[in-house]
């Protein structure tokens, strides 16, 4: 891991401005996707952050460094989690509540991630990672099922569209999987970069035969806004941050901060958007949240919280 360069809460700054941004980005990018196409929103944000991604690179020292090898690795890399993730991402706005998106996404993610590598033998299978696996399973299950004390129904377009939204978890637990091998030999900065413009790329060239049939004169200022915030915050602006604060702490702190997106995302659903879960959904979300902690910490996190408790009460004495 690099050198720790920052300290104090710098860096923990930089991650939960990150987090903000990203829980933001599901209810900005739900403005955009009632004016706009799905495939079309995608193109334009990621379009746009990769512009700006690829500006930040050329003022870099040693930008004029290239590698046709390490645009191949990322590019791959980024058909996965900028091309798929983004296109089942915006489908899936289109289809259900941005709140439903804040829970799914960044929630199983990780749990998903963790147990690809425990079922891969990658990493060990404690008692406390597989308690929570089956916890955030179960609270996913407990979900997908509140989805119909809403008055949806399963055959609604909300519970289709939190399983687009699932394909997207997957895509993005792909996508870090594979990016740990892709940075083990590229900056952060290039790599994004690269990853980025191959995998808005593809979103262009899907998004085209969308773009005859988009009437261009009724989308709206506060979309054109949305998309403006939506490439340089949670796009461009987010992913630098994240970085910086990652290279400062370790990579399981970093982890667990993903789990503010929901509480962002679901406060800026309700606020500007009127959006609303079933009771069966707060439950089901709680339970998904505590079990994937319990997957990606092995329960450290509790224990960790015990023990300051425990030293505190002997100091005191």
């Amino acid at each position: 891991m690099p050198e720790q360069r920052d300290g104090g809460v710098a860096p923990y700054s930089y991650l939960l401005i990150t987090m903000v941004l990203f829980g933001a980005a599901f209810t900005s990018s739900k403005v955009v996707v009632g004016e706009l196409p799905h495939e079309v929103a995608a193109c334009l944000r990621f379009g746009a952050g990769a512009v700006i991604l690829v500006g930040l690179l050329c003022v870099r020292p040693g930008s004029a460094r290239f590698s046709w090898r390490d645009l191949a690795r990322a590019g791959l890399v980024g058909l996965v989690g900028v091309f798929a993730y983004n296109f089942f991402f915006f489908w899936g706005l289109s289809l259900a509540p941005a709140i439903d998106g804040t829970i799914i996404v960044p929630v199983l993610s990780p749990v998903l991630t963790t147990l690809y590598f425990l079922v891969t033998r990658k990493e060990s299978a404690s008692g406390a990672r597989i308690a929570g696996l089956v916890l955030g399973i179960a609270g996913s299950v407990v979900f997908f099922v509140g989805v119909g004390g809403g008055g949806t129904g399963f055959s609604g377009t909300r519970l289709a569209g939190d399983f687009v939204y699932l394909a997207g978890a997957a895509c993005w637990a792909a996508y870090s999987i594979a990016s740990k091998k892709v940075l083990s030999g590229m900056e952060p900065l290039r790599a994004t970069t690269y990853a980025t413009g191959v995998g808005a790329l593809a979103l262009v060239l899907v998004a085209i035969p969308s773009f005859s049939g988009t009437e261009w004169t009724s989308v709206s200022t506060l979309t054109w806004g949305n998309l403006v915030f939506l490439a340089v915050g949670p796009t461009a602006i987010a992913y630098l941050f994240y970085y910086r604060g990652l290279r400062a702490v370790s990579p399981v702190t970093a982890t667990i901060t993903m789990f503010a997106v929901p509480v962002f995302g679901t406060v800026t659903s309700v606020v500007f958007l009127g959006e609303s879960f079933t009771t069966v959904q707060v439950a089901g979300a709680v339970i998904t949240v505590v079990g994937a902690l319990l997957a990606v910490t092995q329960g450290k996190i509790f224990t960790s919280s015990e023990r300051k408790t425990s030293e505190r009460k002997k100091v005191q004495r």
